[in-house]
């Protein structure tokens, strides 16, 4: 892997981080591409994210899938408080 990026998400709580691991878990499980991975591990309450890939287009396409993912789990944990 060529291309890589670790990004760190801090939480304002232990059940915003649960619902973001639980809405990503399936894409962590099965990887939809060969050229980029992602790797999850939690620390207090953050999420930190690996991505390595082959190429920067393929480092900022599952980035850019996660992030997105990321952001509507958050909407919809709001939306349903």
């Amino acid at each position: 892997m060529k291309a890589q990026a670790v990004v760190r998400l801090n939480f304002s709580s232990e059940k915003q981080l649960q619902v973001v691991l639980q809405a990503l878990k399936p894409e962590t499980e099965t990887s939809s591409t060969h050229r980029s991975r992602v790797h999850m591990t939690t620390e207090a309450q953050s999420l930190i994210l690996d991505f390595r890939a082959k190429d920067t287009s393929a480092l900022r396409a599952s980035m850019n899938s996660y992030l997105r993912l990321i952001g509507v789990a958050m909407n919809l944990q709001n939306l349903t408080e």
